[in-house]
């Protein structure tokens, strides 16, 4: 027999980006099925079931998106540092779009305006309104569907995404907002027993491993499912573990896989998450206006191991090149987030996660006399688009031949914990100059 070890990586992989497109309900189902197929590079099935897409079918998917597209509005196309974005003239927009033209919301609605950062909340009861602000620019489409500034490439906050922050900020208190792609315990015992009859590596040990966890299980809490919101975030899970798995490169400099980093003997079993990365709230003393601060977006790490009936425990530990390559991520993030735009959706979804928590926090809504039953109400509201929820994806691999046998498996996902920011707050009277300027020129739904 001989004595030669492998080491063998394992990496869920799932990714779903879905853009909104304004769709009457009655076209949605066609190009919802096209969609399933192609965005995100990923083909979703009825059964939830991902696999990856191909090249053509992005093509395809691009080509539709800008048939669609319309001109992006006379004074949306410079960059800005703040634009902002009336939640009142919004709700009128989105009233108006389904009272008088069959539920078609316009490019801009859909896109916030350019925005792509929160930066402010500001809160006016003389105009029964709360304004959200941020850098905004006109936008694009890029090569693979997302849409993004037309000059730096960071991606556009979404309606939909809004409206499912807005919507569920009570969850994102009691339960949290998170998602998770992880083998199962039937997968893992499978998985034991196979590594135990292995001696050398061929590529049919490969496909054991890959058979033998089968299907890994996707976990989403505090959001629907089948929400854009909700596929963002496993997307982000996705492309993480894949770059950290070494299957696939980076698209940045300076950040290699784990697996290239990692030590060559021990039993590692490492779980990176994606979390929220903002530094404390200022807010002016009358609580009218916040500003949101920070990067938004880190990569923590804990190593886990597995017991004998496959279940996962906590250690309450991190190992140091675990830890390393976290940290590496969380340095390069901004790179990331233009380079590789899924990492950009999920901060806009935590930026969004954050204005909706201190929202309902502080009580903005009763502050400013305002109703906003097109953005917040389930029932009277905005249709949220539904797309085919994702649920399994299969088992891949990649491997690495080393001095003893270890098997890593990458756990972990996304997990927003939005009410901690918003419960982080400190008072700056600059906040409520900034407040006042902004009102300045209010005449529209937007304005810079």
């Amino acid at each position: 027999m001989s004595n030669k070890r492998l080491s063998i990586v394992l990496a869920g992989t799932l990714l779903g980006l879905v853009l909104l497109m304004p769709l009457a309900e009655a076209l949605a189902g066609c190009c919802l099925r096209f969609r399933n197929r192609a965005v995100g590079g990923v083909n979703i099935d009825a059964e939830g079931v991902l696999v990856e897409s191909i090249r053509q079918y992005r093509d395809e998917l691009r080509a539709e998106m800008l048939r669609d597209a319309k001109e992006v509005p006379p004074g949306m196309h410079p960059p800005v540092e703040i634009r902002k974005i009336s939640l009142r003239g919004l709700n009128q927009a989105i009233a108006d779009a389904y009272e008088n033209h069959m539920g078609v919301i316009p490019d801009e609605v859909q896109y916030l305006g350019g925005l792509q950062r929160i930066q402010y909340i500001f809160v006016y009861p003389e105009h029964s309104d709360i304004v959200i602000a941020g850098p905004a620019e006109g936008w694009k489409i890029d090569g693979n569907g997302n849409v993004v500034g037309q000059t730096t490439g960071r991606p556009v906050l979404q309606l939909d995404d809004l409206l499912v922050a807005l919507r569920t900020a009570d969850e994102a208190r009691t339960e949290g907002i998170s998602c998770s792609i992880d083998p199962t315990a039937e997968g893992r015992q499978r998985l034991d027993a196979f590594l135990s009859q292995q001696r050398t590596f061929s590529p049919a040990v490969v496909r054991g491993v890959e058979e033998a966890l089968g299907l890994q299980q996707v976990s989403i809490t505090g959001v629907p499912a089948d929400s854009r919101f909700a596929r963002m975030m496993v997307a982000a899970d996705y492309r993480m573990k894949r770059i950290a798995m070494k299957l696939e490169q980076a698209p940045v400099r300076g950040l290699p896989s784990y697996l290239d980093m990692a030590p060559p003997t021990g039993n590692m079993t490492p779980r990176w998450w994606l979390a929220c990365n903002y530094d404390t709230v200022h807010r002016s003393e009358d609580n009218l206006a916040f500003e949101i601060r920070g990067q938004g977006v880190k990569v923590l790490t804990e190593d886990e191991f597995v017991e004998a009936d496959g279940s996962i425990k906590q250690s309450g530990r991190t190992s140091a090149p675990a830890e390393r390559w976290a940290n590496l991520m969380t340095e390069k993030f901004d790179e990331l987030a233009v380079a590789e735009p899924v990492f950009g959706e999920l901060r806009n979804l935590m930026d969004l996660c954050v204005a909706a928590a201190l929202i309902k926090k502080y009580d903005l809504l009763s502050v400013a006399g305002c109703e906003l039953p097109r953005l917040m109400e389930t029932e009277r509201g905005a249709m949220l688009e539904a797309w085919n929820a994702p649920k399994a994806i299969a088992t891949q691999c990649s491997f690495a031949k080393r001095g003893n046998r270890y098997v890593i498996t990458a756990s972990g996902g996304v997990q927003i914990e939005s009410w901690e920011v918003a419960s982080q707050t400190a008072v700056d009277p600059q906040i409520a100059e900034t407040r006042e300027r902004s009102a300045s020129s209010m005449s529209n739904w937007w304005w810079n």
